[in-house]
């Protein structure tokens, strides 16, 4: 498996496809593999250079236990690290949920590196997940999942439930993502940006807000779709992504 190495931690990617480089980042919990599972892979790879990272605590990525490893920003560099590893110089981004928020510390420390970016359920506003989950450590992981369902105000759906619990839930807990506001940089960003989230997504009020702070920013609101649901629903988010990467991103 490849591996980009970020100050001793290594960071697990995978490439698909062939076009203008796209990095997709994860979410909280989860790992590149949902990448595949909700259909974006297929979708995407005729017409794009898809480069899937697993965030440090994830997936095929290293997993320490500490909470200083995930001190923001180093999920932030390790995209750096691996576009590094891949010797490309720039790329577009797409995140969802917490890689969204990894992706406005991308606009924020590397922008140069950023040529358009896709930011699904997530804002650029501060956020302390460590707290929202009662500080719970993870050794326990029936607690664990019980705390991120009162995070997001949802039940987990049993398969998903069931891959959590069979995870390093210490890992997950370290890692969940604590980080400053941005929203004191969007008014200067000039990277061409799509944000979309559901209408039913507890993040739908920030994300908006968000949007509206950005000179280049548009947003698209899914109707009837909660945080969990905007990701699976790839049939109606790919068509519109793809659109927007399409006017921005060139294939020369």
């Amino acid at each position: 498996m490849p591996y980009a190495d970020n100050q001793g931690v290594r960071v697990h990617y995978k490439v698909e496809g062939d076009g203008p480089p796209l990095v997709l980042q994860h979410g909280f919990t989860q790992n590149l593999e949902r990448w595949y599972e909700c259909g974006y892979v297929d979708q995407l790879k005729p017409h794009f250079r898809l480069i899937l990272i697993d965030a440090r605590g994830h997936g095929g990525s290293d997993k320490p236990h500490e909470h200083s490893a995930y001190a923001w920003p180093a999920m932030v560099d390790d995209v750096a690290a691996v576009l590094d590893s891949l010797d490309l110089r720039k790329a577009s981004f797409w995140g969802y949920s917490m890689g969204g928020g990894i992706g406005f510390g991308i606009l924020q420390a590397h922008p140069d590196r950023i040529g358009a970016i896709v930011i699904g359920g997530s804002s650029a506003s501060a956020q302390d997940a460590r707290t929202g989950l009662g500080h719970v450590d993870g050794r326990d992981p029936e607690a664990f999942v019980s705390a991120l369902e009162k995070l997001f105000g949802a039940n987990i759906a049993p398969a998903v439930k069931a891959r959590l619990l069979a995870s390093d839930t210490q890992a997950l807990a370290a890692a969940a993502p604590v980080r400053p506001s941005l929203e004191n940089i969007l008014p200067a960003v000039a990277t061409p940006s799509l944000l979309y989230v559901g209408e039913r997504d507890v993040f739908f009020p920030k994300a908006q807000a968000t949007a509206k702070l950005m000179q280049r920013a548009s947003f698209v609101p899914l109707p009837g779709l909660n945080h969990a649901e905007a990701f699976m629903r790839s049939d109606l988010v790919v068509p519109v992504v793809k659109d927007f990467l399409d006017k921005h991103v060139s294939r020369s």
